[in-house]
């Protein structure tokens, strides 16, 4: 198998992410993604959130990309996305609690579907 489908998705990905950056401003997109470099930021929720996020990327990229599952990565997105829940009730994020309770049943099958040996 070439590299070529990986190097054509990087490619593709760089020029919508370059358009979609341009149309919303690259100043306001940086001043967004500096926020992470603030004391200030680092709630309780916000680090939740972060914390969520690299587990969920760590379950979806091996998945996706490389058709790997990491079952055990699961733990970690069933524990934060129940954290997730509490987070997004902070911030009053509706589509985010739906999204995690989803998460929460996904992980929970994979969890079960290993530990029965299916």
């Amino acid at each position: 198998m070439t590299n070529q489908p990986y190097l054509l998705a990087v490619l593709l990905a760089s020029v919508l992410t370059v358009v979609v950056y341009s149309a919303v401003g690259w100043r306001p997109i940086l001043g967004c993604l500096r926020m992470w470099t603030r004391r200030d930021y680092w709630t309780s929720y916000n680090t939740v959130e972060f914390l969520a996020w690299g587990a969920k990327a760590g379950v979806i990229v091996p998945g996706l990309v490389f058709g790997l599952e990491i079952w055990w990565l699961h733990l970690a997105t069933l524990g934060t996305s129940i954290a997730l829940i509490w987070a997004s009730m902070r911030k009053l994020l509706p589509t985010l609690v739906m999204f995690n309770t989803l998460w929460i049943f996904l992980s929970t099958t994979v969890l079960v579907r290993h530990f029965a040996g299916a």
